[in-house]
């Protein structure tokens, strides 16, 4: 599918950073926290689904798609994206939220928690972790202690990578590609998966890098037992990159929370299975008293 039409807004969040942001739809709020590497194009199904009950909201990333860059290159740690969120729900008058989470916007969604778990109505985090993913790629946890040092070798040369990237990105049928590789399922919707995959052309590829590096830094496992909101974790049982295992040890962390494991889904699990995925979340949404109201009235 192609993605739906947004309302494209902007703020200035608590650093002076300017932040665009997307809204659609009408009634109580969900915000979507993406992935590193996907816009809010990556929720088109969600969108389409809830938007004439809910109110779906998104951000990019600061210093990625069409949101400015920190005058302070430090301040891209996953904390300051979840100032961002944060920031967004007061633009928009926001007193509480469901939050739905994929990948990266899993650990975002979890230090939103941490920042003003009042804001917080529930958690939906799908195919993420709590923290330090690189440590769970493949279930190798030699893959942590490589990464780190590639990136910054990567990082002094930020050019050469763009250049790799748009040659790569520019092969017709990119989703068929990873397909056929096994890094996605036969489910995937290919043509809403070129359109990300043309998008992420655009990026800056040193800022990409360095929010790579923060990435893998940021933990917050310590946070999980004390997480006291409706909880859904999403997980596929082919995901490589955040795998099943780690999924069912957040489970057991976070008291009351629900697993549901995606049969043969990947790391986008919510381009491969849209439909499971929205009827999941409609009924964890409406079971922990978060169900719209009729008529999509706020």
């Amino acid at each position: 599918m192609m993605p739906p039409p947004v309302e494209e807004r902007r703020f200035v969040s608590f650093d002076g950073t300017e932040i665009a942001y997307q809204a659609v739809g009408r009634g109580r709020p969900i915000l979507l926290c993406n992935g590193l590497a996907g816009s809010w194009k990556a929720w088109s199904h969600q969108m389409q689904y809830f938007r004439d009950r809910y109110r779906l909201l998104s951000w990019d990333y600061r210093g990625l798609y069409e949101s400015g860059r920190p005058n302070d290159p430090s301040a891209m740690t996953v904390s300051a994206h979840a100032r961002d969120g944060l920031q967004l729900l007061n633009e928009e008058g926001i007193e509480r939220v469901a939050i739905v989470g994929w990948s990266m916007g899993a650990q975002v969604a979890l230090e939103m928690f941490r920042l003003a778990p009042d804001k917080v109505a529930s958690l939906a985090l799908v195919n993420g972790l709590a923290g330090r993913p690189w440590d769970y790629v493949f279930n190798l946890n030699v893959v942590g202690r490589l990464l780190p040092p590639f990136l910054r070798g990567l990082r002094s040369a930020p050019r050469v990578i763009e250049t790799i990237i748009a040659q790569a990105s520019r092969f017709p049928d990119a989703g068929a590609w990873i397909k056929r590789v096994g890094l996605a399922a036969r489910t995937l919707d290919e043509g809403l998966f070129g359109v990300l995959v043309e998008d992420f052309r655009t990026l800056d590829m040193e800022t990409y890098i360095g929010l790579l590096e923060r990435l893998g830094e940021h933990d917050a496992w310590d946070l999980l037992p004390q997480i006291d909101v409706p909880t859904l974790l999403i997980t596929g049982s082919r995901d490589a990159f955040t795998p099943r295992s780690a999924a069912e040890r957040m489970a057991r962390r976070i008291r009351g929370s629900e697993l549901m494991v995606s049969p043969g889904a990947t790391h986008y699990a919510a381009l491969e299975d849209p439909e499971m995925l929205n009827l999941r979340l409609e009924k964890f949404l409406r079971e922990r008293g978060y169900e719209a109201a009729p008529g999509g009235a706020g």
